[in-house]
């Protein structure tokens, strides 16, 4: 009788306890360790898309401005702009009436039209726009109506991201 008392006394060892405390241990540690890998890298392509939309958006601003300086252009149409003139160049970006203006045009961290900051935006900077009028050598369906060729590069922090629109003289 008293062997088959000590069969319902049933119930779990300190070796086991310890055993399954190390086991669920090293379980969890492998589970975290995974974890810290995916949450360190998750804003990754937000950051990437916030550089692209920030050229994106320089670019849509610098693609709808006139083709030719509303100051200097002829009433032919279409306008038949004479040559760029450096010294054309409007001072603050507010007043940039024309494509050309934007030429040469860099900022560090991204403001406004009015020359705010944007908020959140100080690791970014517009590192280079680039305006210059197509060559027969680079496209020549694009040079018979004379566009111009628009690149803005944008440095985020994973690097720089480009992009390449075009004007054309409508």
């Amino acid at each position: 009788m008293s062997m088959s008392n000590r069969r319902q006394h049933c119930g779990f060892t300190l070796i086991e306890v310890i055993i399954f405390i190390v086991v669920v241990g090293v379980g969890l540690a492998g589970i975290l360790s995974v974890m810290n890998t995916v949450v360190k890298s998750s804003a990754d392509p937000l950051i990437a898309k916030q550089t692209v939309a920030i050229a994106e958006s320089m670019l849509e601003e610098i693609l709808l401005k006139e083709y030719c300086d509303p100051d200097t252009r002829s009433t032919a149409a279409p306008p038949v702009c004479p040559a760029r003139i450096p010294a054309d160049q409007e001072a603050a970006r507010a007043n940039f009436d024309d494509v050309d203006d934007y030429n040469g045009y860099t900022h560090n961290g991204i403001v406004d039209l009015t020359g705010a900051a944007v908020a959140g935006l100080a690791n970014y900077n517009i590192t280079n726009v680039s305006v210059a009028v197509t060559t027969a050598a680079q496209n020549t369906a694009l040079n018979a109506v004379g566009a111009k060729r628009v690149t803005v590069t944008v440095t985020g922090p994973q690097g720089p991201v480009t992009l390449t629109g075009y004007r054309s003289n409508y």
